[in-house]
């Protein structure tokens, strides 16, 4: 009965449609086409509906789950995790997408460990750590005081500051807790080195001397240098010490005994850096496990080998301009694999392998270097910005205001702090570094302690501590 009814309505409209004129029939097939695609769209819109509600998570293999995520950025996938319980749960599992969050956050990751929740609470710790960093939120300040007269050496390690006055004596400090270990009497110190039993101190007065900490007696004396003593470097294992004149001149001397074992020369400049260091890589001039002496003046740096002979001769002599017309800051960082140091124009640094200079850098660029390429860092003002240390990802500069972090990977600021009116020093001997393990990674442990010190003009020591991440 309604197959009738239907094809006699189907006739009608035939008959009808046929006594139609042209542009009629056009109008009405136009409306029936156009009804007709909004049924399809509206059954393919029906039938979408419910795939797209279909939970891919729970549905997709584990593998495949995990590629997908990996294309979402760490901010994405925190979103994803309030979704519910369950993609709460298999977004944390995901241990390559936490690791390599934290990777591009500058963090160090250990991929023997594979602990997927615990790379997501080391994310969002890091997350926050950085934050703080640009925020201005990662630091903290104190002062040591206790000197009466300008305080000109420092030197840092393992959580205690040696600082030397010419007040004619020598502290040793507890950077966190701000108290004074050690006070003793000493000559005016231009330059100090510490272990736990012992204080050398280059001094004004042309000499060097090594300190008992818990007498305060003088144990050892050396004398031989014609002009100031601006910086002391030794080793217990070698029995050596090595020191930086006014006189131009390195001596190289028996720790145990004070006598002068070598005169190096060819310095036209004070020399105001010597760094005694274990080589790392292998050349034609030196092996890994050679002991390696730097000495720097205000435009060369000179290498010496130490430990294979007494009377040993320079091996090469490195400088950034040949007609002197740019000046080395006094810093230089040597880890026995590349020689760093800052310029007037930025910052050099060369392959100790083959003492070959990585790039130099152009006017108004600061130049650092990765394992993998070279990059030149552009700086508003590289003139004023000078090295504190450099690390693998992060480096530590600062200038006459502000204390600065620099992404390596980025070649941006990552945050700054601002310094108060330290006394400077062109010798740089009145501020350095603290820990500097972070510059090579943060690892959500090493960001504690001493971050950097300088000497204020009322004798007292800044320091710029991390901040406890709680």
């Amino acid at each position: 009965m309604e197959r009738k009814r239907f094809e006699a309505w189907l006739q009608s409209v035939s008959t009808s449609f046929l006594t139609l004129t042209e542009p009629q029939k056009n109008e009405t097939l136009d409306h029936l086409i156009s009804q007709s695609g909004a049924v399809q769209l509206r059954h393919l819109s029906n039938n979408l509906e419910t795939l797209l509600k279909r939970d891919f998570l729970r549905l997709l293999p584990l593998e495949l789950t995990f590629y997908l995520l990996r294309w979402l950025d760490p901010k994405t996938l925190l979103t994803c995790c309030l979704v519910c319980k369950r993609w709460n749960k298999v977004i944390g599992a995901c241990t390559e997408v936490w690791q390599g969050a934290c990777r591009a956050l500058g963090w160090q990751v250990d991929d023997s460990l594979q602990d997927a929740m615990h790379w997501k609470k080391v994310y969002m710790k890091a997350k926050l750590r950085m934050r703080q960093l640009e925020e201005r939120e990662a630091f903290e300040t104190s002062s040591l005081i206790g000197h009466s007269a300008r305080v000109y050496a420092l030197y840092y390690k393992d959580g205690l500051l040696c600082t030397g006055s010419d007040d004619l004596s020598a502290k040793l400090w507890d950077v966190c807790t701000g108290q004074c270990i050690y006070g003793i009497q000493t000559h005016t110190c231009a330059a100090v080195k510490f272990d736990e039993q012992k204080l050398v101190t280059g001094s004004f007065d042309n000499t060097i001397a090594c300190w008992e900490w818990s007498t305060g007696a003088k144990i050892q004396q050396f004398r031989g240098h014609t002009g100031a003593v601006f910086s002391v470097d030794y080793n217990d294992e070698l029995d050596t010490l090595v020191s930086g004149s006014a006189d131009f001149t390195v001596k190289v001397w028996s720790l145990s005994a004070g006598a002068c074992l070598n005169t190096l020369t060819g310095h036209t400049e004070w020399v105001t850096k010597v760094v005694l260091q274990k080589s790392e890589v292998e050349s034609v001039m030196h092996s890994p496990g050679d002991y390696i002496l730097l000495s720097a003046d205000k435009y060369e740096i000179k290498i010496w080998p130490i430990g294979r002979e007494v009377n040993c001769k320079c091996l090469k002599t490195l400088s950034v301009s040949e007609d002197r017309s740019v000046c080395l800051q006094p810093r230089l960082q040597f880890d026995g694999r590349y020689i760093v140091c800052s310029s007037d124009l930025g910052l050099y640094q060369w392959d100790f392998a083959s003492y070959d200079i990585l790039s130099k850098p152009a006017q108004g660029t600061l130049l650092t270097w990765s394992h993998i390429a070279e990059r030149v860092i552009k700086t508003q003002d590289s003139a004023n910005l000078s090295l504190l240390s450099l690390g693998e990802v992060f480096a530590l500069l600062f200038d006459n205001h502000y204390l600065y972090i620099m992404d390596l990977r980025t070649e941006q600021i990552t945050g700054c702090w601002p310094l108060p009116a330290y006394r400077k020093s062109k010798r740089g001997s009145s501020f350095l570094p603290g820990v500097t393990g972070w510059l090579n990674g943060l690892d959500g442990s090493n960001d504690a302690g001493l971050v950097f010190a300088t000497s204020m003009p009322d004798h007292s020591i800044h320091l710029v501590l991390w901040k406890e991440n709680e």
